[in-house]
C-alpha cells in the first residue's frame, strides 16, 4: 500500500507548477509525511501516558494538529470534506499560518536535542512549493492513508523513504551526493564495528545513511536496556550538513528509522578551523562519504594546515582531527587520493600514515556509485599510532555495476570475512609502509596476486566514464568561474 501511495503522490506533484524534479518531489513529500508521522507519534505517546495513569500534553496546538486542518474525520473515519480546506484556503493556511507557527518551535524549544527543536529547524529550512491548493489536498489525502503506529509499518515506511532518496540521487547529476549504496554502508559499519556508548559522527551527513545503518547495527548487536535506548536516542549519533535539502532529508530519514531528535546541524563543516577542535568536540567513530569533485575557495582552505581546493581532502583532514585517540573511521574517497602527485595529496597521505593506523583499504569497482563514474576506495583507520602495514582488498566482480545491476551485500561478503584476519588472496595483499616511496607516499592499489587481463570494456562503461569526466570538468570550470 505504501509503495502505491508514494507513486500516487509523485503523479500529483508531477502536474504541479511548483515541483519540477525528483528533488522537489521528495522535499514536498517529506514535510507532509513528517506532520502525519508526528500526529501518529503524539497518539502513541498519549496512549502510553494513559496506560500509566498520566496525562500527555500535545506538542502541537489543537488548530495545527493533523486531524484539525489536514484530515478532519467523520464518525466512519473518512475525511470530512465540509471541514477540510482545499484550493486557496488550504494554501493560505499552510503558507501564512502553519509554517510560521512550526518555525517558531526552534526558538521556543528547551534544548537542541528535543523533537520540538527539530520541528522548528525543519520548517525554518523548508517552504511549501506546491502551488495548487487542490494538488496539496490530493497529496494530504494520500499521506493520510499511511500509518506509523506499528513497528512493521514504520519499518516499511523507512525502507520506502530510502528508495525515494535513492531515486533522487539517481535523478541528480552527482548521484553519490545524496545516496551511498546501502550494501556498502552496511559493510563499512560491520568492519568498523561501533559499540553502544561510543559517539558516531558524519561531517558530510547527506541523507544520513551512515548514521541510520549504524543505528540499525547497534539495535541488533544485543538486547537493549532502557539506558541503551536513551544513549542511542540522545548521545550517539552526530552529523553536519551544508545543503538545506540534504539536511532536511537526513533528519527525516533518521526520524523515520526511529531516532526522534537527531543531532544533525545545518552548517558548512569545512568553514570550521580544525585548529580550534578541542577534546570535547571529538568522536569515537567517523563514518562518512564526503563529496568528491567539489572545489573550495581560498578562505575555506585557510582552516586547514594542508591547503587544497579538493573538498574530500579537506574533509579527510577534518575527520583525522576530530577523531578521539583510539577512534575508528571508515571513509569513502576517490581512488586517485592514493596516487595523486600534487603536494597536498602527498602531505595528506603522509599525515594519515603517521598519525593513524591505516589498516585496511577497500578498492571498489567503477559503477559502485550509480550516476557517478569515478572509482573510489574506502579507508579504514584508527587514530593514535602510525601505520606499519596496509591490507588492501580489490573488489573484482564478474559483471559491470549500474542502475539495473547494483552492488549487493553478497558481493562484499569475502571482504568482510578476510578483513578480520587480513589474509592474502587473489583479491587481497599487504603493503609494508617501510617499503613505500618516502617522497611520494604512493599507496596505489596494484594487486600483485591478480593476473593482468586485456578484456575490452563494454561501450556503456566507456560512455559512463566519459560522461562522469565531462561532468567533473564542468564542476571544476563552474568553481573557477565562481571565484573570478
Amino acid at each position: 500500500m505504501f509503495e502505491q501511495t508514494f507513486k500516487n503522490i509523485d503523479n500529483v506533484l508531477w502536474k504541479d507548477a511548483g515541483c519540477g524534479s525528483e528533488l522537489d518531489y521528495i522535499e514536498q513529500t517529506s514535510w507532509v509525511l513528517f506532520l502525519k508521522y508526528l500526529d501518529d507519534l503524539e497518539k502513541d505517546k498519549a496512549t502510553a501516558a494513559e496506560l500509566t495513569g498520566k496525562t500527555y500534553k500535545n506538542i502541537i496546538e489543537k488548530q495545527y494538529q493533523w486531524n484539525t486542518w489536514a484530515a478532519p474525520k467523520l464518525p466512519d473515519g473518512k475525511i470530512d470534506y465540509h471541514k477540510a480546506m482545499t484550493g486557496d484556503d488550504l494554501s493560505d493556511f499552510v503558507n501564512v499560518k502553519l509554517f510560521p507557527y512550526l518555525k517558531k518551535f526552534k526558538t521556543d524549544a528547551e534544548s537542541a536535542d528535543t523533537i520540538e527543536y527539530k520541528i522548528g529547524e525543519i520548517f525554518s529550512e523548508l517552504k511549501n512549493r506546491i502551488q495548487s491548493g487542490y494538488n496539496l489536498r490530493e497529496v494530504i489525502n494520500c499521506v493520510d492513508e499511511l500509518r506509523f503506529r506499528t513497528h512493521a509499518e514504520k519499518h516499511e515506511m523507512s525502507h520506502l523513504y530510502e528508495d525515494k532518496i535513492k531515486n533522487m540521487g539517481n535523478a541528480g547529476r552527482n548521484g553519490g551526493e545524496y545516496y551511498t549504496p546501502r550494501p556498502l554502508i552496511k559493510t563499512i559499519v560491520k568492519v568498523v564495528a561501533p559499540e553502544i556508548g561510543q559517539t558516531i559522527y558524519d561531517g558530510a551527513v547527506g541523507s544520513a545513511g551512515f548514521l541510520v545503518e549504524a543505528y540499525d547495527y547497534l539495535c541488533h548487536t544485543k538486547r537493549l536496556t532502557t539506558n541503551d535506548v536513551t544513549t542511542l536516542q540522545k548521545k550517539t549519533f552526530y552529523g553536519k550538513e551544508k545543503k538545506s535539502l540534504a539536511y532536511i532529508i537526513g533528519i527525516m530519514n533518521m526520524i523515520l528509522h526511529g531516532v526522534e531528535a537527531p543531532n544533525i546541524i545545518h552548517t558548512n563543516t569545512l568553514a570550521e578551523n580544525i585548529a580550534e577542535i578541542q577534546e570535547k568536540d571529538r568522536y569515537d567513530v567517523v563514518l562518512a562519504n564526503p563529496p568528491f569533485g567539489g572545489k573550495e575557495r581560498a578562505e575555506v582552505q585557510q582552516n586547514f594546515p594542508i591547503k587544497t581546493s579538493e573538498t574530500a581532502s579537506l574533509f579527510l583532514q577534518h575527520f583525522i582531527k576530530i577523531l578521539k585517540a583510539g577512534g575508528k573511521a571508515g571513509v569513502v574517497i576517490k581512488n586517485t587520493f592514493l596516487s595523486n602527485t600534487d603536494n597536498a595529496s602527498i602531505a595528506l597521505r603522509k599525515e594519515l600514515l603517521t598519525s593513524c593506523n591505516l589498516h585496511t583499504v577497500l578498492d571498489l569497482p567503477g559503477g559502485t556509485f550509480t550516476g557517478a563514474g569515478v572509482k573510489t576506495v574506502v579507508l579504514f583507520f584508527e587514530k593514535g599510532s602510525s601505520t606499519k602495514k596496509v591490507w588492501f582488498y580489490q573488489l573484482n566482480l564478474d559483471r559491470n555495476l549500474g542502475k539495473t545491476n547494483a552492488l549487493n551485500e553478497k558481493d562484499l561478503e569475502d571482504f568482510v570475512t578476510l578483513s578480520s584476519s587480513k589474509g592474502d588472496s587473489e583479491n587481497s595483499w599487504t603493503v609494508e609502509v617501510k617499503n613505500i616511496d618516502k617522497n611520494t607516499f604512493d599507496l596505489s592499489a596494484k594487486n600483485p596476486n591478480k593476473k593482468e587481463e586485456t578484456a575490452l570494456r563494454q561501450p556503456q562503461e566507456i560512455l559512463e566514464e566519459m560522461k562522469a569526466l565531462d561532468e567533473e570538468s564542468a564542476d571544476i570550470l563552474n568553481s573557477i568561474l565562481e571565484m573570478i
